[in-house]
């Protein structure tokens, strides 16, 4: 098996397409390996290609004309992201960030675009996709603005858990203190305080390196 059919086992909305249709998809993808710390763009850069976690952890953040740091998303295995960009083909509004070493796949934008144009199972992978994203993004406005810390971690947390944006997800997630405090925007103290808390209160059991979640729902809605 070559190494571009790999790539498309491992991707969740190959499920969603024709034979045909999967054998585009399969010509338009690569894979990429950033180590961590990398940056895979910068905010004002073009990105041709449609991207999707392998494995790894990555970071979608801006810094304000003031010098605020926000962070949009995190992505982790088997998460995508970029499709607006790449639908408008436009340059990229964020920066993306590894957070870990990271293997990414790409499909091409004219591989992006024809699967677009006629693949019905493709367009609604990617309308749940959009309306996931769009409740991310809005409610990260809300994360940032009105939670405590501890809500915030409780909220990023969950992120990982929505099976519109991670349908293979399951109950636990391999990520660090450091890791999960880059995401919310607050200290690594502060993460491993919040995560007793909330363990206390038996929505998650936190061991090193790794949270299983018991309540995402409870997650999700947590500090409204």
């Amino acid at each position: 098996m070559s190494a571009k059919k790999d790539i498309a086992g491992s991707v969740v909305w190959t499920a969603e397409l024709t034979e045909d249709e999967l054998d585009r998809a399969r010509r338009g993808l690569t894979e990429r390996t950033f180590s961590k710390g990398a940056y895979i763009c910068h905010r004002g850069d073009r990105l041709d290609h449609w991207t999707g976690v392998i494995e790894g952890l990555i970071k979608i953040s801006a810094i304000s004309a003031a010098g605020k740091a926000m962070t949009f998303a995190g992505v982790t295995d088997g998460g995508w992201f970029g499709e607006g960009s790449v639908l408008k083909d436009e340059r990229r509004k964020y920066d993306v960030v590894a957070i870990r070493e990271t293997r990414l796949a790409m499909l091409s934008r004219s591989s992006f675009m024809w699967l677009f144009e006629n693949s019905t199972g493709f367009n609604r992978f990617l309308v749940r996709q959009l309306n996931e994203r769009m409740g991310q993004f809005i409610a990260t406005i809300e994360y940032d603005r009105i939670l405590d810390p501890k809500a915030r971690v409780a909220r990023n947390l969950s992120w990982f858990f929505n099976r519109a944006l991670y349908p293979s997800a399951g109950n636990e997630i391999q990520i660090s203190q450091e890791e999960l405090g880059l995401l919310a925007g607050v200290s690594r103290q502060v993460v491993n305080r919040s995560l007793r808390l909330l363990e206390d209160e038996g929505l998650l059991k936190a061991e090193h390196g790794r949270i299983t979640i018991v309540d995402a729902d409870a997650l999700s809605r947590y500090g409204s």
